[in-house]
């Protein structure tokens, strides 16, 4: 190995730390453009490695942050806690019943808002809501679990569902519809798998029923009744020019942004949401963070590591089916798990660019990146800032060693299920 891919090694793994860390509360952004800018100056990464990296994440990072600034709006306006404050009413106090409709609003709210959007905005309401419901913390763990969960095993039917889904469509030019014809199914299996795992899991701490809070009232949740009223037609008008976006060819950030500013100018214009300070919460350290850890990954993968992984991957599509198509999904996820997914998915893109015939190995890819960070606590940004959430907010503490203890038991099978089915989509396309 040249000395220069164990510089530009040393170089990623301590900008990934950094990351983690944020030693002196530094933004992840300004961590990964340090990074960049070592391997710059020692000539790991060239301005041609630097504009290709940018021609690649420009679209989902600017989609990302679009998305997000909406589900803040939305989440200001009472529209998730309206959501799942009908929810509570309509379980009508049995417990086992509330437990599986908030995995199918987390699901949904990943499916159209990303994986962020789930952990971070629903996961302090419905502990808001059990808190109220004199839920002991033992019984609302179950719940916390499942939401920070599904944010991510749910994150796979659309491109604009995960940061890793965009990047990935981003390199190898996968159209939104293409992409949804491909992974619908086995984000259905990922699904229907989380549920069992999760109620299997916490099944003793999901008997006794609940005395639902019956004191507040869905409709007083709504601090801005004209965003909520547009909300709905404007979600499904969202979700229809993504799928026609593949066939007029632009990208869905061009989508996005215009619906972010629409939501955001009615949120001036009302002025019973401090509009401002969404823009201004809205994670921008992605976009620093983004550009600057793929230039990193770009110089690292060029010096050696792509070969590696190159190397790795054709010893395990030698497997027989559907094995290497599971086997090769797990190698992405351990990935993930070590070194944070969205790395993770950049080095597998272009491992898998390197192959002679890839197939769909790159939603392999993604499958792998979507359900492998729930193996660690530091397999996603999501995650961490899901537990620093809850920690924030006086919530429940939950450990490092628990958080991996159910991470790998709930998610191996959810991973394995949906990889399977990936495969025999594989078959059937």
């Amino acid at each position: 190995m040249k000395i220069m891919f164990y510089v530009s090694l040393i170089i990623f793994i301590v900008t990934l730390y950094l990351v983690i860390k944020k030693p002196k509360n530094i933004g992840i952004g300004y961590s990964a453009l340090a990074g960049a800018a070592v391997t710059f100056i020692l000539g790991i990464s060239s301005i041609e490695d630097i504009i290709r990296v940018w021609d690649i994440v420009w679209n989902a990072t600017f989609t990302f942050i679009s998305i997000i600034i909406i589900s803040l709006i939305l989440d200001e306006a009472g529209f998730f806690e309206y959501i799942a404050y009908k929810i509570v009413n309509f379980a009508g106090n049995n417990i086992k019943k509330l437990f599986l409709l908030i995995i199918v609003l987390g699901s949904v709210i990943s499916a159209i808002f990303a994986n962020d959007g789930t952990a971070l905005i629903l996961t302090p309401i419905v502990y808001s809501i059990l808190y109220r419901s004199k839920f002991s913390n033992d019984k609302i763990l179950p719940f916390i679990m499942a939401t920070g969960f599904i944010a991510d095993t749910a994150s796979i039917p659309f491109t604009v569902s995960n940061l890793v889904n965009l990047v990935t469509a981003g390199y190898f030019n996968i159209t939104f519809l293409r992409y949804t014809e491909i992974m619908i199914i086995p984000d259905l299996i990922s699904i229907i798998a989380s549920v069992a795992v999760l109620y299997i899991f916490y099944r003793s701490e999901l008997k006794k029923n609940y005395a639902a809070n019956t004191d507040i009232k869905p409709e007083d949740l709504i601090k801005d009744k004209r965003i909520f009223k547009i909300s709905f037609p404007a979600i499904l008008i969202l979700i229809t020019l993504y799928f026609i976006s593949g066939f007029i060819k632009i990208p869905v950030s061009f989508i996005s942004m215009p619906f972010a500013a629409f939501f955001y100018l009615m949120a001036r214009l009302d002025k019973r949401i401090d509009a401002n300070r969404v823009i201004k919460i809205a994670p921008w350290q992605i976009v620093l963070f983004s550009l600057g850890m793929y230039i990193i990954v770009f110089g690292v993968s060029n010096e050696g590591l792509n070969l590696i992984y190159v190397y790795v991957l054709q010893h395990i599509n030698n497997v027989l089916p559907p094995f290497n198509f599971i086997l090769s999904g797990f190698f992405f996820a351990f990935n993930a798990a070590i070194m944070n997914n969205l790395p993770s998915v950049m080095i597998g893109d272009i491992a898998i660019s390197g192959l002679k015939n890839p197939g769909l190995l790159m939603y392999a890819n993604v499958i792998g990146n979507d359900i492998g960070p729930k193996f660690t606590p530091i397999g996603s940004l999501a995650t961490l800032l899901w537990l620093y959430t809850l920690e924030r907010k006086n919530a429940i503490k939950i450990s490092y060693r628990y958080y991996m203890k159910a991470g790998l038991i709930l998610a191996v099978p959810v991973l394995f299920s949906t990889l399977l089915a990936l495969y025999i989509v594989s078959r059937i396309i």
